[in-house]
């Protein structure tokens, strides 16, 4: 393999990425540091550490801790002090990630090499975050609509008194420069202001944006009368404590009883049981005439109890309509168009079909590349502009079908320059001590939200994250990525979306379930890298 004489065919099969190896962790960090800085690997370890389920930490700290520290070796001499440094920097990326160091095998940390002064580590990720020179005049550009709704929820932040809010608007009415616009003016003022949404995507184009579950702890699996999984105390209890004003965009994708759990938190760690939310400014968002919330195998009645309109926080809540499309304001008969087919009076065919305008429409012609042409249409010229991270990531091509999504991925892939790297998963049956299903049919599994067996790549081509890393420093779930580089054991990829866009990150394989823990009559586990395509 590589030209290098295997001693067994298990040793080749290693080296093709077909089985996995007793030491792929520890190649995975030895083959990043040919590439990675310091403060990646760092990261790597850290990663590492809280997803990949490592036998020897101990022995991976040992082996590693000079790549790791390489960096704080040209300014300190100290031995001690480098070590010190580098424990208390991978502390702090575990605390992002939802864990203490105190849980690993790692030497001792000597407190008085921490200058941070004991701060809350989410406290002080948002008291730091700065205001975008490009935000701060976004106020004096509001439409009439938007200064209402901007004037009434700085009031109630400026009163202490709280209130919870929704904005209401379709696609295009400028939600989401109303909130950049409030989250100045609130951050410029020295308040803390939480900036979370239900999708990884629309919490990305927020600064200090994380997705709603790992911002507040919500868990996967929620029933009414939950609460968020933080404790008292801990940092995300500080932090909310002390905000002046949270925002939740994209509240109507998200199951009535997440809300619910951070309505029944916010009044526990307030100790105001009987005022909404605690007592704080809460403003929601959304669009119900778009995605809603994804109940599995649910009819329409279930689906429509499952939102946020079916909540009983939701007959408190002050609505703000947004209803001028911006977006589309040179055309106001596409904009009513979109407002018919959103409310759903828009005229169908037997079948419930709708007629799309020709102009935004690719013709089809019969002859077998339609795909092709569509393709091109969305994605000219790609072999001039395939290492443009602005190209990739300003297009994509949608489908409510898996099947066609798979179809598509391998058409553009294919577009793609440079050789495929092919990566297999590693899959096993956790509750099956007999091997009565064969690796070759648990390889031909795909449950929802989990990578492919098979997951192929090229230099250069988008993908999206299929999990929360570490939210903090943009790796939360539909962080848009490119690829960049390739190891045997561990991916170079670039974010190239949101205030993080530009960083450099490195991803390891890592072992997970699927959510519905009841969709097989055993306990899947697939350790892949968490990357799904993000062509279409």
């Amino acid at each position: 393999m590589d030209g290098v004489l295997c001693d067994s065919f298990r040793e080749a099969a290693e080296r093709l990425g077909l089985i996995e190896a007793d030491n792929t962790l520890d190649e995975s960090l030895t083959e990043s540091t040919q590439f990675a800085m310091p403060a990646s690997l760092r990261r790597l370890f850290a990663t590492i550490l809280v997803f990949c389920e490592p036998g020897d930490v101990r022995g991976l700290w040992d082996r590693h801790l000079e790549a790791m520290s390489n960096d704080y070796r040209r300014s300190h001499t100290c031995s001690k002090a480098v070590e010190q440094m580098v424990l208390l920097d991978i502390r702090g990326m575990l605390q992002s990630m939802g864990k203490d160091i105190a849980l690993f095998p790692l030497p001792d940390i000597d407190e008085t090499y921490d200058t941070t002064g004991g701060e809350a580590r989410e406290v002080t990720e948002e008291s730091t975050i700065e205001v975008d020179a490009h935000d701060t005049p976004l106020a004096s550009l509001l439409n009439h609509e938007q200064r209402l709704a901007y004037d009434e929820i700085l009031a109630a932040v400026d009163a202490g008194d709280g209130g919870v809010f929704f904005v209401d608007g379709p696609g295009g009415t400028g939600k989401t420069f109303l909130y950049r616009a409030l989250l100045a003016k609130v951050r410029g003022e020295g308040k803390i202001a939480v900036a979370t949404a239900t999708s990884g995507v629309a919490a990305s184009i927020m600064p200090g944006g994380r997705t709603a579950h790992s911002r507040f702890k919500i868990p996967l699996s929620i029933e009414d009368g939950a609460s968020c999984s933080f404790t008292k105390q801990s940092g995300t209890d500080k932090l909310l404590r002390m905000a002046s004003f949270i925002l939740w965009d994209e509240a109507s994708m998200t199951k009535r009883q997440a809300v619910e759990a951070l309505d029944n938190s916010m009044r526990d760690i307030m100790g105001r049981r009987h005022q909404p939310f605690g007592g704080k400014t809460v403003v929601f968002g959304g669009d119900f005439r778009q995605v809603l919330p994804v109940v599995r195998k649910g009819s329409r009645g279930q689906i429509i109890d499952a939102t946020l309109r079916s909540s009983y926080p939701w007959k408190g809540m002050r609505q703000l309509r947004l209803l001028t499309n911006m977006r589309a304001h040179n055309d106001p008969w596409y904009a009513d168009y979109l407002l018919r087919v959103g409310n759903g009076t828009e005229e169908t065919d037997e079948e419930g079909h709708i007629r799309l305008p020709q102009d935004i429409c690719v013709p089809p012609t019969g002859d077998g590349v339609d795909l092709e042409k569509l393709i091109e249409h969305v994605f000219p010229a790609l072999d001039h502009n395939m290492s443009d991270p602005n190209y990739m990531t300003s297009r994509a091509i949608l489908s409510t079908k898996n099947d066609n999504v798979d179809k598509i991925n391998t058409r553009m892939i294919e577009r793609f320059q440079g050789e495929e790297k092919i990566y297999h998963s590693f899959d096993s049956a956790e509750d099956d001590p007999h091997g009565y299903y064969a690796p070759e049919f648990l390889n031909n599994l795909t449950p929802n939200g989990l990578p492919p067996h098979a997951l192929k790549l090229k230099i250069n081509c988008p993908v999206i994250l299929l999990r929360n890393i570490d939210p903090a420093n943009g790796l939360c779930n539909d962080t848009r990525l490119v690829v960049r580089g390739f190891q045997r054991n561990a991916i170079d990829a670039e974010i190239v979306l949101g205030q993080h866009a530009g960083r450099r990150v490195f991803l390891p394989r890592i072992p997970l379930c699927p959510s519905d823990d009841d969709i097989f009559p055993f306990k899947f586990k697939r350790k892949q890298f968490l990357l799904g395509s993000d062509l279409p």
